[in-house]
């Protein structure tokens, strides 16, 4: 039986802006639901794909789309119709992603919940490619604040789901108001005789792509998820990582930035870890394998595309730091231990927004992953009593001890001290850089058993750490005003957006705590001049995310941040009333009732 040839994304006609952005994520060969839908999308054809979540059908119509879009033309010619909020977001940066070389693109999420008048902005702005729920998609078409002129393709995305939700009308309605002379692709998991009513009557002749999930067969694997919450995601890894019994673990993230950041913090607290990403040579990517196959390294932080061929016997453990949003890629990522006959362990980090990943990966390899609880402070303060008392048996095993006896016999002599007092004594030299006890009562003995010492907890890190690109501040690091509320320290920064680029407030608020994931409460004052602009946040940015916001742009004016000493004035039109209090008015207002866009 002959093995067929591997199809790669450059062989499906994709544009070369999208083939770059593929080439630069990492992304090598397209999975099955792809390689079948991307040739009938980029031939114009309608297209009913039945395939489950997590299979990758969001590559298979935002790559043919995106290869398909007249840049020049600045109205939406993709509209997307997403169940939820939060699938329209997913949607709308996986678009983004696969478009970061194409210059000048735009994709717009637009759901319920979100200021109205913010995507009215963004709407009279232009974009491409809008994704959204349907109520919200309804409400701008009856505003007429959404042209679909120039509409070339509408995506159904999860249609099963939008039908369970009740949208299904909604949806029919929408097509109703679509060009007649549009492309249609309907993806769904089931096919329910209400969906495929809409797909007889919307679709012309389409063609079907049906990706039947294999049974994923992990069963020498035992499969945990911890869902994230309270403990910040690094204190949980290490509190777990103390406990478990392990011999070599691949950590999976989703960025090449995450591997060397996360690896970093590994080593600072202790444990042997090395990164591996898409940007190293295959040189020292072979050599950092060599060290985890040795036993010099114990865990390796890696992105999928770089694991990929890794087969270390070693390897007990997979965690699975960031949750993929591929199920095939869980089923490889968690392949990696459990090898040759032997049992393995994976563990899987669900924030409470990916549920609906967690399920679809259950439904994916058919077995049910349990839910974990953390190691509590009591297991963590056995496990290192447990281990030190190893550590001593192993030492008494040595030959060379005559000359340590030799001074704790003069010791004795010297001084009446009672010998297990002196023990203990020697037991707190030897480990008073890493204690023992996990304390969780005061910020300053948790800082001692993460062997931070020195500075105070609030100027080391005035900032919990969270994802490599979001900084919130840390409330209880924080001195306290008199009302009670916490007074965030800031630093000054100049931008180079301002009036003449008709920005607002508004405008650069949303930006950066979109990106750099603040809330928009700990942003400080903003004051707005011509051509520029000065604006406070909080102490303590990440390099990470220094960079990023760099790069972003608000009125499509670069916002090129610098460090500055300028200390920013509230501008007149930044002064908004504190959430959750009343807006205090110098004159009463008026009885009549004003009509807000909302």
């Amino acid at each position: 039986m002959t093995s067929q040839p591997t199809i790669g994304f450059a062989d499906l006609a994709l544009s070369k802006p999208v083939l770059d952005a593929l080439k630069r994520i990492g992304y090598e060969q397209p999975s099955p639901i792809q390689a079948e839908a991307i040739p009938h999308l980029l031939e114009d054809h309608d297209l009913i794909g039945t395939a489950q979540t997590g299979t990758g059908k969001t590559a298979a119509f935002a790559l043919p789309l995106l290869s398909k879009i007249d840049l020049k033309n600045a109205h939406p010619q993709v509209l997307v119709l997403a169940p939820t909020r939060e699938l329209a977001i997913q949607v709308a940066e996986a678009f983004k992603t696969y478009a970061s070389e194409m210059k000048g693109f735009n994709v717009l999420p637009i759901y319920g919940g979100q200021a109205m008048d913010t995507q009215l902005r963004q709407l009279r702005r232009g974009a491409h490619v809008v994704v959204g729920t349907p109520g919200r998609v309804m409400d701008h078409l009856r505003r007429k604040t959404l042209k679909l002129d120039s509409l070339k393709t509408i995506v159904l995305d999860e249609g099963d789901e939008m039908l369970r939700m009740g949208f299904i009308d909604d949806v029919e309605w929408i097509l109703d108001q679509t060009p007649s002379e549009r492309q249609v692709a309907l993806f769904s998991a089931t096919m329910p005789a209400p969906i495929r009513r809409v797909a007889d009557k919307y679709l012309n002749t389409p063609k079907v792509v049906k990706i039947v999930s294999k049974t994923s067969t992990v069963e020498s694997i035992e499969q945990r998820f911890w869902m994230v919450s309270g403990l910040h995601k690094l204190d949980a890894l290490t509190r777990i990582l103390e406990v478990e019994d392990f011999d070599g673990i691949i950590m999976f993230v989703r960025t090449k930035a995450l591997t060397v950041e996360l690896a970093e913090k590994l080593e600072a607290r202790g444990y042997s870890a090395s990164a591996i990403n898409g940007d190293m040579t295959q040189a020292l990517r072979e050599r950092t394998i060599g060290q985890l196959k040795k036993g010099q390294i114990d865990i390796l932080v890696a992105t999928d595309v770089a694991a990929r061929g890794i087969d270390v016997q070693r390897i007990s453990h997979v965690v699975n730091y960031d949750i993929p949003y591929d199920t095939e890629a869980y089923v490889h990522r968690i392949g990696r231990t459990g090898r040759a006959g032997r049992t393995g362990k994976a563990i899987l980090f669900v924030a409470p927004r990916e549920r609906r990943l967690l399920r679809a990966i259950e439904n994916a390899t058919r077995q049910p992953i349990k839910p974990m609880e953390l190691p509590t402070r009591q297991q963590v303060n056995e496990k290192r009593a447990n281990q030190f008392k190893d550590s001593i048996t192993e030492a008494l095993g040595h030959d060379n001890l005559n000359f340590f006896h030799q001074i704790i016999q003069s010791y004795l002599e010297e001084n009446d001290v009672d010998p297990i007092q002196l023990a203990g004594a020697l037991a707190y030299m030897a480990q008073k850089d890493k204690p023992l006890v996990l304390e969780e009562g005061s910020k300053k003995s948790q800082k001692e058993a993460r062997g931070i010492k020195g500075r105070s907890l609030a100027s080391e890190r005035p900032f919990k750490e969270r994802e490599s690109k979001s900084f919130r501040p840390d409330k209880e690091d924080l001195p306290k005003s008199k009302r009670g509320n916490p007074k965030i320290p800031m630093d000054n920064y100049r931008i180079e957006v301002g009036k003449n680029h008709n920005a607002m407030p508004g405008d650069i608020v949303g930006a950066i705590a979109n990106e750099a994931d603040v809330e928009p409460k700990h942003i400080g004052h903003i004051e707005l001049q011509d051509d520029h602009s000065y604006i406070e946040l909080p102490v303590g940015m990440p390099k990470i995310v220094f960079q990023s916001l760099k790069k972003i742009r608000v009125r499509n004016q670069p916002l090129n941040i610098e460090r500055t000493d300028h200390v920013a004035k509230p501008s007149a039109t930044s002064a908004q009333p504190a959430k959750g209090k009343k807006k205090t008015y110098t004159k009463k207002p008026k009885k009549k009732k004003v009509k807000r866009g909302s």
